[in-house]
């Protein structure tokens, strides 16, 4: 198996948000808020990772902790995932509610991007299943 890309994330204080490496080798976030300054290390440290990304990955935000997720955290999020450097990129997005998976829905409707292969979960286990297919089988 190949060596594992290092993660280089380092917990900070006031920064609502923790990384992982997964198994297939891309990353679990798991955010407790979307702050200012969350928002703001969480997009400094995803373009750092997109640099050099030369294969597939596959990375799982949880946001079930998160109360309210602004239209501005939405918008970055889009925008950073439709960097062309994101097309190796596979996200899926866990929410706690249909409530919250449709307001997404809506805001990221409004950005065009050509990025990263992007789908809004609110069951763990269908995000899983989703992460775990080829590309062949999501087209």
């Amino acid at each position: 198996m190949d060596e594992l890309k290092p993660l280089n994330w380092i917990s900070k204080p006031g920064i609502g948000y923790t990384v992982v490496r997964r198994a297939d080798g891309g990353m679990n976030l798991t955010f407790t808020d979307l702050s200012e300054a969350t928002i703001a290390d969480w997009r400094e440290f995803a373009f750092e990772h997109l640099m050099g990304s030369d294969r597939l990955t596959r990375n799982l935000y949880d946001l079930r902790n998160v109360p309210v997720i602004s239209e501005k955290a939405i918008k970055m999020a889009v925008e950073v995932n439709s960097d062309p450097s994101t097309r190796n990129l596979r996200v899926a997005v866990l929410v706690g509610s249909e409530k919250a998976r449709e307001a997404i829905l809506n805001i990221a409707a409004e950005v065009v991007g050509s990025g990263a292969a992007i789908r809004i979960f609110t069951n763990l286990g269908e995000a899983e299943t989703w992460l775990a297919k080829s590309m062949e089988q999501i087209g």
